[in-house]
């Protein structure tokens, strides 16, 4: 991988925000919204911005391949090259996109670079706080230029502050959830936005976040992002998560001791 990939990737992504996403922030018409699946909406500055990246991808890594969440929502085949060999971009072009066409925020434009099936890099970028972090594997995670290591001082359970949506949870998850959330200093309502929660972990505003529904392009860039930071993404059963994986349930952490906390918090039965 060239070494100036992450910030070319980078001035991407602010690009496309700045000459894409934004300019239709809050001034969306009817028809620039759809429903690709029910209850699953796309607008207009989805596409745009997908087509964008990708040809912007491609110039950076020729031969690579990209597998953007809306050429997935035509080609489900699409999600195969995640298991396979050679350079793979995921990419996730308005994460939020509820929020977006609402008109708010957070909502972020998230990329990561598998090589053979293994993420290498990711990036995050949230085009109204202009917060983007970046990260490369064995080489850790930045936050606008400045390396960022999570951390777990306030490991005990009273003083965690962190995301949980019960209600999208399976009925034994979400019971569970919802008696042990008493036990958390803080137990958030998450903000439609994988991106967001990602970026908030590595910050330190919260130390970790419960999610169900696990699609590649939303958690791909955020979870290699926290490792690379020092803390986890792991399965409810502790398994780590994995790009390609089709399961569900995903608790990510600041550090090691804080998902032991949460998960015997709010998962264990």
């Amino acid at each position: 991988m060239a070494d100036n990939l992450l910030d070319d990737v980078g001035v991407l992504l602010r690009e496309t925000a700045d000459q894409v996403v934004l300019p239709l922030f809050q001034k969306l018409d009817d028809s620039d919204v759809a429903e690709k699946a029910p209850g699953d909406i796309v607008t207009v500055a989805d596409r745009r911005a997908e087509e964008m990246i990708s040809a912007g991808l491609r110039r950076l890594l020729p031969g690579s391949v990209v597998v953007g969440e809306e050429a997935v929502a035509e080609d489900q085949g699409l999600l195969r090259h995640l298991r396979g060999s050679g350079d793979v971009w995921l990419v996730d072009p308005v994460d939020g996109t509820a929020n977006f066409a609402a008109g708010r925020r957070p909502f972020a434009l998230m990329v990561a670079l598998l090589t053979d099936g293994r993420p290498v890099a990711s990036w995050v970028f949230d085009p109204l706080a202009d917060t983007l972090a970046t990260g490369r594997a064995g080489e850790g995670t930045y936050v606008d230029g400045r390396p960022i290591r999570t951390d777990d001082a306030s490991a005990e359970l009273a003083q965690l502050r962190g995301m949980a949506i019960a209600r999208f949870l399976p009925s034994a998850n979400r019971d569970r959830v919802r008696a042990g959330g008493d036990r958390i200093g803080e137990l958030l309502p998450g903000q439609h936005c994988a991106g967001r929660e990602y970026l908030d972990i590595l910050v330190g505003r919260q130390q970790f976040a419960v999610f169900w529904r696990t699609l590649p392009w939303d958690h791909a860039p955020g979870a290699l992002l926290v490792r690379c930071a020092g803390g986890v993404a792991r399965r409810f059963d502790g398994t780590e998560y994995h790009a390609a994986d089709e399961g569900y349930g995903l608790l990510v952490a600041a550090s090691d001791r804080i998902w032991e906390e949460v998960r015997a918090a709010l998962l264990d039965s």
